[in-house]
């Protein structure tokens, strides 16, 4: 009989695209998939193919800006958890966070069987311990991890990232014009471009008759219109004006993104 599995990761909505294919190793030998998002990675997260159930709890050892968690919510969570009756669990993790805050909650859960990659002394909180190197790529971490747990991915699947299929349909703005997207922002500012630079890109894309659309979070308004405001017509501001799934619309229609380190590239490999 196939076990349910659960696939954690709890950070931004970039690390959970990558974690697609991870996802849909443990789908395929699963009889049912939950997969546990922070909620920085909502958005990303309802997009994933092969993910029967979404739940989402905030990592305050993870996430960027996390509010002190209470007891009450602790208990909440793991109480729902449990509910579950989850016979696996896989735990995602980039090489500089810890599995095993999120272990020890799963097994007060009563998760028979954890996973996850731990430099550290795990005592009997994982089950699996796995082993990488520092450096291997985020989607090969984390199916490595599948892997140790006996998950791989199905014939016929290249371990691509992917979105559901006409979650992100190039079109939905219905841009008549073949355009190139400029997404200046990131969640850590030492992973874009400075803003002057976007800026001056976008001045020059636009003077000689490329037409360019600039993308941005909500929380990214101020910055999107000063990288849009040097040019002088063919561009397009649309900070904070789409949902992640338009995001990923707008970016499967355009011609060339210029992005920095942040979730806008993952799309753009998905799509």
């Amino acid at each position: 009989m196939k076990p349910h599995v659960l696939v954690a990761r709890q950070d931004n909505n970039g690390d959970v695209l990558l974690s697609g294919p991870a996802v849909r190793a443990a789908a395929a030998g699963a009889s049912r998939l939950t997969f546990l998002c922070g909620p920085r990675g909502h958005a990303a997260a309802q997009l994933l193919p092969c993910v029967d159930e979404l739940i989402v709890h905030e990592a305050a050892w993870i996430d960027a800006l996390p509010h002190v968690p209470t007891r009450a919510e602790t208990e909440a969570f793991v109480d729902r958890i449990a509910a579950l009756h989850v016979a696996e669990a896989a735990i995602l993790t980039s090489f500089h966070q810890s599995p095993l805050p999120l272990a020890l909650l799963l097994r007060m859960a009563g998760v028979p069987r954890i996973a996850g990659i731990s430099t550290d002394y795990a005592g009997s909180l994982l089950d699996i311990r796995h082993k990488v190197p520092d450096d291997i790529h985020e989607v090969e971490r984390s199916l490595s991890l599948l892997a140790a747990l006996g998950h791989n991915l199905p014939d016929g699947d290249d371990g691509r990232l992917a979105l559901r299929p006409a979650a992100a349909a190039p079109g939905a703005l219905s841009i008549e014009h073949p355009y190139v997207v400029v997404h200046p922002g990131a969640t850590m500012s030492a992973r874009a471009w400075l803003p002057q630079r976007n800026r001056d890109l976008v001045a020059a894309l636009s003077a000689r008759g490329d037409f360019v659309v600039v993308t941005g979070g909500p929380h990214e308004r101020d910055l999107t219109r000063f990288v849009a405001g040097g040019a002088h017509g063919n561009v397009l501001e649309l900070g904070g004006a789409t949902s992640f799934a338009g995001l990923a619309s707008v970016i499967a229609g355009c011609q060339v993104l210029v992005c920095g380190n942040t979730g806008a590239a993952h799309v753009a490999a998905a799509v």
